[in-house]
């Protein structure tokens, strides 16, 4: 699972989704590997003034299977096409937050539903009109592109993501654990 970051990425936004994945275990081993990967390897300074160093590098990262893009305010070219590439084999790509403003950068909202915090939902109206924005909404999954409204939805929504993977029973787990 990539964590995509930069300049301002939300923490909840990003940490909420790690703390589920990184609670599913399936025979003693964990189901998911989770990393980041950013523009460079250079210390991020996330919201709060968090600093991360990021795993990997958009040209060094691994070919995830999954993507997580919280809010942030650093995106640049080389993200855009890195999320877009990368998409093309992952089983979920997934926003949080205003991180729908990134995807839908991407272009891979296009003709489908998302969901995004109250505070984006004009812009993202505004600046993709090939979006349909769904107020209100938690998470919207629209097959391998999902997107999660607010904050702390994230954590539902990477819920979710566990069901399908591994069933109802072990996002429960988590929920319990």
């Amino acid at each position: 699972v990539a964590f995509v970051i930069s300049k301002d990425a939300v923490v909840m936004d990003f940490a909420g989704p790690w703390a589920v994945f990184q609670a599913v275990w399936v025979k003693d081993k964990p189901f998911f590997n989770l990393y980041t990967v950013a523009q460079s390897r250079e210390p991020v300074s996330v919201g709060g003034g968090m600093r991360i160093v990021p795993d990997y590098t958009f040209k060094t990262a691994p070919a995830p299977k999954m993507i997580v893009i919280p809010a942030q305010g650093g995106e640049t070219p080389e993200m855009i096409e890195w999320i877009r590439s990368a998409s093309k084999t992952t089983d979920v790509t997934m926003s949080v937050c205003t991180g729908a403003l990134i995807l839908a950068k991407t272009g891979l909202l296009n003709g489908k539903s998302a969901a995004t915090h109250h505070g984006g939902y004009f812009a993202l109206a505004a600046d993709y009109p090939e979006v349909r924005v769904k107020r209100g909404a938690r998470w919207v999954d629209e097959g391998h592109i999902m997107s999660a409204g607010g904050v702390a939805s994230g954590i539902d929504l990477a819920l979710h993501v566990v069901e399908k993977y591994c069933g109802r029973q072990q996002a429960e787990s988590v929920v319990d654990d």
